[in-house]
């Protein structure tokens, strides 16, 4: 896939979506990680995954999680909620490997690199003042991404087809809309709650609020 291409086939990918990739996993594993039972999961097409979320929880915020393999990398796709961007998910995700995050919530995009537990790279397209140092080499490419589809309303689908490329995968609507494992994980609280001294807004880089 190329990042070229029309976006089209990268609808799920445009708004209110976080996505994770990560590599040599399985999907059981990266259920796991994000906190969740894998023995729950189903095997669902989108539309019957969709029934997953359909009621109302009392423990909060219902988050569908849809992971499958892709060659070397395990994607998961959450869809109404925000596990897969929090820093404690991401250093798990990541522990003995490396994980890329992409998500765009509630007006806010942002773009995680991250390995073995660390952060390598994080920050918001367009907001230069989020970068994480020491600065990466991601960010010149994403805006250049971000560029080519100034104005077409197409959302992180730019940058989610640029890493796409980078790791040598596709997953675009059709693929996605087929049966994967699917689960619903309710949200009991933020993994990474907003620190008083990072200006932004939604999770907060890891080392941008320093504890004395």
């Amino acid at each position: 896939m190329k990042t070229e291409a029309g976006m089209d086939s990268l609808r799920w990918a445009v708004a209110w979506m976080c996505v994770t990739f990560t590599r040599g996993l399985s999907p059981k594993e990266v259920f796991t990680r994000y906190g969740a039972d894998p023995d729950q999961a189903r095997l669902l097409d989108w539309d019957a995954a969709l029934d997953l979320v359909s009621g109302d929880s009392d423990d909060g915020m219902v988050s569908l999680l849809r992971s499958g393999r892709i060659g070397d990398w395990v994607f998961c796709v959450e869809e109404e909620g925000g596990i897969g961007f929090g820093e404690e998910s991401l250093a798990e995700l990541s522990r003995g490997t490396e994980t890329y995050s992409l998500s765009t919530t509630d007006g806010m995009d942002v773009f995680q690199y991250w390995r073995d537990g660390e952060c390598v790279e994080y920050f918001e397209p367009g907001v230069e003042h989020t970068r994480s140092e020491p600065l990466g080499r991601w960010w010149d490419r994403v805006e250049a991404a971000l560029a080519v589809h100034e104005g077409e309303g197409a959302g992180m689908a730019p940058v989610v087809a640029l890493v796409l490329d980078h790791l040598g995968i596709t997953l675009d609507d059709d693929v996605l809309a087929g049966p994967w494992l699917s689960l619903a994980l309710a949200e009991n609280a933020p993994s990474t709650p907003p620190g008083d001294t990072y200006a932004g807004e939604g999770p907060v880089p890891p080392g941008a609020v320093e504890i004395l």
